[in-house]
């Protein structure tokens, strides 16, 4: 596990989910720079500690819709690659592509009831600090079943289907050769043959894991 301490910066409306957010925090090693009640609170917050990861609820103050993923969003463009956690009752697949759009270093999306479970949440701010990615498998579960581009769905096996999930999860090859009991030689066949069915050529610098996952993503927004 990693013992590196968290600076995070937390920020959620709710007075009482936000103490135990706090406490949870602390409780598992990280130092919680800040916790507040609104945007421009969690701003002010972002600038004065410059934290290793941010996290924040996507409905805040005034009108609970989208104020905490456009937060988000400008977090990351006032410096590119900032590491976000958001997170919500509510599973939008749209609200996770917007995040990812602008690039997908140090991106995380969880529902409110994995956050609850303390070593996934942690280990998701561990992974988004380090510039990984933690979509919550839920996501991809409903895009999955619901998105537009039923071809391409149709198209992946299903255990194609379990190694993009982890995938989106962040997880690498040796820990989805863990997870699903095969060898990671079966796992990079099966991502590879997603990446080909997805039509998604290998380059330089593009990261083709998160592409893989914003492509369902986008088609179901």
């Amino acid at each position: 596990m990693n013992e590196r301490a968290l600076r995070v910066v937390l920020a959620e409306d709710s007075v009482i989910l936000r103490e135990g957010m706090v406490e949870l925090l602390r409780a598992r090693g990280c130092e919680v720079l800040a916790a507040v009640g609104t945007v421009a609170e969690l701003t002010a917050a972002v600038t004065t500690h410059d934290p290793d990861v941010c996290v924040l609820d996507i409905r805040m103050p005034p009108t609970h819709t989208d104020e905490g993923i456009r937060a988000a969003v400008e977090l990351r463009a006032a410096r590119p690659g900032r590491p976000v956690l958001v997170f919500s009752q509510h599973l939008e697949a749209a609200w996770a592509a917007r995040l990812l759009e602008d690039g997908a270093t140090g991106v995380g999306y969880l529902l409110k009831e994995r956050v609850a479970r303390t070593s996934e949440f942690v280990e998701a701010l561990h992974r988004i600090a380090d510039g990984g990615t933690a979509l919550d498998p839920e996501i991809l579960t409903a895009v999955l079943r619901n998105g537009r581009r039923r071809s391409v769905v149709e198209e992946l096996t299903a255990r194609e289907r379990e190694v993009l999930e982890l995938m989106a999860q962040g997880r690498s090859n040796r820990a989805i050769a863990e997870a699903l009991v095969v060898s990671e030689r079966a796992v990079e066949k099966h991502v590879a043959a997603v990446f080909a069915k997805f039509g998604l050529p290998a380059t330089g610098s593009d990261n083709r894991r998160v592409k893989a996952v914003l492509t369902y993503l986008a088609e179901s927004a």
